[in-house]
């Protein structure tokens, strides 16, 4: 966290500039032009049009057609009006930030929120750096346009030093990217998972999970029943993360599942994806439509998470010396089966050429560079980005264009990146005590 780059002092950090002039506009100190944002499905058919979308002259289309469908946000209560212009959303987005900034007493004095504010704004404009998606999704919705939503998220309340209950969606609005989640062998625990991953995929994060902890199919519940078993819940998750528009636009939720690869399970779920689209080919066959927003994918389980399967040295020696690898029950930790390490690792293999999935997570490396390991073991990481976190934490609030401070002569611009580091590093600080989670 940027807090534990940044030691506030006692009356706030100063804020220079670099980026900018004082008194000149940096969103007036660029040329605009106007264009059409139109995106098409795969039949040719328009799936979103905007006309006279506002955007520098050197912003790709792609970056026009991101910004207009999924950046431009409601401007009133009613969403009868909404943001037409990158002007109106980074402006948004940097008057929140820089507010929450002075309030937090991050910054010194009202010259300093006013530079950081400029060079901020700045960076966005000029690609130099961005936010992840829920900070463009959610932030200023509340503080610039009135637009308030509903409660359900949590927030550090620094006057009564405790968590407390958000009472509305976007006062304390939810900018972390990658939330990963425990997951508990319980009934309640299981739909207690999945009424929180709801909430964070309403507001356009994403959700993880190792559900190793789960029992198998294979055990026994305590009242000496058959439980319906891991790859039953899988289906439950999946479908809530395609039912829920992702931040309420098009993109369906973004989700994580991870499995340790001596789950007794664990055959299945490496096939799962795999197994699914042979029933995607039948139907395709049969007439049905072959995009993947069509009945055939829709129809079938496990097309709305990256799954991974977690691996120990251990596992790798045995595939290197072509030994044996044991599954083991959860409830009594007696093993189950007996697999050929080899022979998972190549179920694995082929999988993961058929469909993509399954990853693989490297738990014992991904344990030895733990940076807080007196805390507990990492059991899951994020696999679409370099961050990794315990379970119950969130990631990835901002990232930097490098390629922008590169030079004539391919010299690395060092006293601009730093610059620009330390505006970003004040964003996610005021970013962290703003937001909900």
């Amino acid at each position: 966290m940027a807090r534990a780059l940044i030691a506030k002092k006692a009356k706030g950090l100063a804020v220079s500039r670099y980026f900018t002039l004082a008194g000149k506009d940096p969103l007036d100190g660029v040329r605009y032009e106007r264009r059409d944002s139109i995106i098409r499905d795969y039949d040719g058919g328009t799936v979103f049009e905007m006309r006279g979308v506002e955007v520098p002259d050197s912003w790709s289309q792609l970056a026009t057609d991101i910004l207009a469908s999924k950046y431009c946000r409601p401007m009133k209560v009613d969403a009868s009006a909404r943001e037409n212009s990158a002007r109106q959303a980074v402006g948004r987005v940097c008057r929140t930030i820089g507010k929450a900034a002075s309030q937090q007493q991050i910054l010194a004095g009202a010259a300093d929120a006013k530079n950081f504010e400029d060079e901020l704004s700045h960076l966005l404009i000029h690609q130099i750096a961005a936010f992840n998606t829920p900070v463009w999704l959610n932030c200023g919705l509340a503080h610039e346009y009135g637009v308030m939503g509903q409660g359900g998220n949590w927030y550090w309340d620094p006057e009564q030093g405790e968590v407390a209950a958000a009472q509305d969606g976007y006062t304390h609005p939810q900018c972390s990217a990658c939330f990963i989640q425990a997951a508990e062998d319980s009934l309640p625990g299981i739909f207690d998972l999945l009424k929180n991953e709801a909430r964070i995929f309403k507001y356009g994060s994403g959700s993880g999970s190792n559900f190793s902890k789960l029992r198998s199919r294979h055990e026994k519940l305590s009242t000496g029943g058959s439980p319906s078993g891991l790859m039953f819940f899988l289906e439950v998750f999946d479908k809530g993360a395609g039912a829920i528009k992702s931040g309420g636009i098009a993109r369906r939720a973004a989700k994580m599942v991870c499995l340790d690869m001596d789950h007794p399970e664990i055959v299945d779920f490496i096939q799962w994806k795999q197994r699914e689209e042979k029933k995607v080919a039948v139907m395709v066959a049969a007439g049905y439509a072959s995009d993947f927003n069509g009945e055939a994918y829709r129809t079938v389980s496990g097309q709305n998470s990256n799954n991974s399967v977690r691996v120990t040295d251990v596992f790798m020696e045995a595939v290197e010396k072509d030994g044996t690898w044991e599954t083991t029950l959860r409830t009594t930790g007696k093993t189950f089966e007996k697999h050929s390490a080899r022979k998972l690792m190549r179920l694995v293999a082929q999988a993961a050429w058929s469909c993509a999935d399954p990853g693989i997570q490297y738990d014992s490396s991904i344990n030895r560079y733990h940076t807080c390991s007196n805390s507990d073991r990492i059991r899951a990481s994020n696999p679409c980005s370099e961050y990794m976190f315990l379970d119950d934490t969130a990631c990835n609030l901002a990232s930097l264009n490098l390629l922008k401070f590169l030079r004539e002569g391919q010299a690395f611009d060092v006293e601009a990146f730093r610059k620009a580091v330390r505006v970003v590093f004040l964003a996610q600080e005021a970013l962290v005590d703003l937001s909900s989670y």
